[in-house]
């Protein structure tokens, strides 16, 4: 009889384990000769050498699994103790799953023009407007990045721009002001990885949220680097903050060009970095439009409604009369 410690890394061991532990029973039925005993993300196996081998190898595809997909189903662990393909490896185009087990993947000819761009450039602009899902797919790329061991860390970045509202008067420290500027960042990490293990990668600096400000004097190398919101950078600002990219890195800027929230004196960052970076090799410029519109239709809506608006001469003369 031998024993055995298996380490579930990278992974939520709630998924592995099953709700009421039940993934861990029928592991147990499948594997009678051994005794398996699990506590947090280690579980235990005494037993026979032969089933001891044939469960680690199990063990581990099923690990791999639940990294990939977010989800365990008891047909699953079935398939994969028997060595046959699980029905969730057949989609092609996925970059990853969400927590829901949700393929996430482009559902615009734009988007897949976003996915391919960040294949064969090390830095990539996605300039759209709101909805297009410049952000989501940014950042489910880096968490493909992380997962796959292709980076070491996430760096995720905005501008702190107030949107016509002042936030300083909010309660708290640094970071409780800050982090209002940044939730939308957060909301979408949430969607693809365990809260859990979110929390540890945070704590261990393998994902880093910070505000554009804090990039200053940092290399930034082996990471996917995202600046969302870049329409609201100034020329010196986002000029900081392409000039911090180091080896193995690959950078991603977003940006939407109806939405800038600078004093309007100010130029846009993005705006200036776009007409000088453009058709540079190594540097993919994709733009989304209406048509890549994810949201709910009625933000299809009123994007065309505004863009019409915009287009009149007297636009301003327009609402005073209404």
């Amino acid at each position: 009889m031998i024993e055995k410690h298996i380490v579930l890394e990278d992974i939520d061991p709630v998924v592995f384990y099953g709700a009421g532990n039940a993934h861990l029973q029928m592991m147990r039925a499948l594997f009678p000769k051994l005794r398996i005993v699990a506590r947090d993300n280690v579980i235990r196996v005494l037993g026979d050498e032969e089933q001891m081998a044939a469960f680690e190898e199990s063990a581990e595809k099923i690990r791999q699994h639940v990294l990939k997909f977010n989800a365990l189903q008891a047909e699953d662990i079935l398939d994969i103790v028997k060595g046959h393909r699980t029905k969730d490896e057949v989609p092609d185009g996925v970059v990853c799953y969400s927590m829901a087990g949700r393929p996430i993947k482009a559902r615009s000819e734009n988007q897949q023009a976003l996915i391919d761009a960040y294949n064969d450039n090390d830095m990539v602009f996605a300039v759209g407007p709101a909805g297009t899902g410049k952000t989501y797919l940014s950042i489910a790329l880096a968490v493909k990045a992380l997962k796959e061991k292709t980076a070491k860390k996430i760096i995720l970045s905005r501008p702190a721009v107030e949107a016509g509202e002042k936030l300083g008067f909010l309660p708290g420290d640094m970071k409780d002001k800050i982090d209002p500027y940044l939730q939308p960042l957060y909301d979408a990490l949430e969607d693809m990885l365990p809260q859990v293990k979110l929390q540890d990668m945070m704590e261990k600096h393998i994902i880093q949220i910070a505000p554009l400000a804090f990039m200053r004097g940092r290399t930034l190398s082996d990471a996917v680097v995202i600046l969302d919101e870049a329409q609201n950078t100034t020329p010196q600002q986002i000029r900081m903050f392409l000039t911090r990219m180091g080896w193995n890195t690959k950078m991603i800027i977003t940006g939407d060009m109806t939405q800038i929230d600078l004093p309007h004196e100010q130029k846009s960052g993005l705006k200036e970095a776009l007409s000088i970076l453009r058709g540079i090799e190594g540097i993919g410029v994709v733009e989304l439009n209406r048509k890549d519109i994810v949201r709910h239709k009625l933000v299809t809506r009123i994007v065309n409604a505004y863009e019409k608006f915009d287009k009149k001469p007297n636009k301003d003369e327009s609402i005073n009369k209404d």
